[in-house]
């Protein structure tokens, strides 16, 4: 959600029961393009909010891993016990199945990745705020960092002739099919690969903010407890059920989120596996 909640609410007069001349206004894309914060400061344009939520962001990972961290022991406590949970799950159901045990030196940065995108969706579940992720720059940087990391890998561990060939023109076909399967493989790994990997992260973020709002709208606009003894009664039930639709909804957004980062995590790995060694 964002300030345009907000707003609504500041407009009493805007329900369904009742003769108050004005229709629901639904939620629309401006909600994300907020507008910015201390446009006063002089020579600035004024402070982004999707910037100020990544930090947010970024240092409550920051902070997470510190506590996580702290006093670390051959026999772990209950913190890092917790913090060496997280780990072994970014081990054993993403770097392991997808890169195998040449997987494990990319475990803190892939560890790093799902808890950093988990924290920039969550800014999501601040009360007014919007997920970092559901502003499409933050995912395609993200999937920039992906992209560039797979190609660099790729041309230490198979040479620079060596990984665009492998791309390009898999072994094991007959050469005649290469007419064909070459320009399908440029496009898929240079160019939609790239683009779905921050596509899919921004898409579910966005909707999912999108679709919370129409219910924070459509439960205030059925709510009048000024429309008589009837109607008041049928507003709060019909406003309830938004209500009871907006609390399931949030908590079922909340497990998206965190299968959105593990998604994002995965295909990570499983990009950064094609670099490390040919097809065969």
């Amino acid at each position: 959600m964002s300030a345009d909640v907000r707003i609504l609410a500041a407009e009493p007069n805007c329900h369904l029961f009742g003769d108050n001349g004005c229709g629901f206004t639904p939620p629309t894309i401006g909600m994300f393009f907020p507008e910015p914060w201390y446009t006063n400061i002089p020579g600035s344009a004024g402070i982004d909010l999707y910037l100020v939520l990544l930090l947010v962001a970024v240092g409550a990972v920051l902070l997470l891993w510190s506590w996580f961290s702290r006093k670390l022991s051959l026999v772990p406590g209950r913190r890092q016990s917790v913090g060496e949970m997280l780990v072994l799950f970014v081990r054993d159901q993403i770097t392991r199945p997808t890169m195998g045990a040449k997987g494990d030196r990319f475990l803190p940065f892939m560890t790093a990745v799902f808890t950093l995108i988990l924290a920039m969706n969550f800014t999501g579940l601040i009360p007014g705020m919007l997920p970092v992720n559901s502003n499409l720059a933050f995912t395609a940087m993200l999937a920039a960092v992906i992209y560039v990391m797979t190609i660099v890998i790729g041309i230490r561990n198979q040479g620079g002739w060596g990984y665009f060939r492998n791309q390009i023109f898999p072994p094991g076909m007959p050469k005649v099919i290469y007419i064909l399967v070459t320009p399908i493989e440029i496009l898929s790994v240079f160019l939609i690969r790239p683009v779905t990997h921050a596509l899919r992260l921004f898409a579910t973020m966005f909707a999912g903010s999108l679709l919370l709002a129409v219910f924070a709208y459509g439960g205030w606009y059925m709510l009048n407890l000024t429309a008589g003894p009837v109607l008041s009664t049928v507003s709060v039930l019909f406003s309830g059920a938004a209500l009871l639709g907006y609390l399931a909804f949030f908590l079922f957004e909340i497990l998206i989120m965190a299968v959105q980062a593990f998604i994002f995590t995965l295909l990570a790995s499983l990009y950064i596996n094609q670099s490390l060694e040919a097809a065969h």
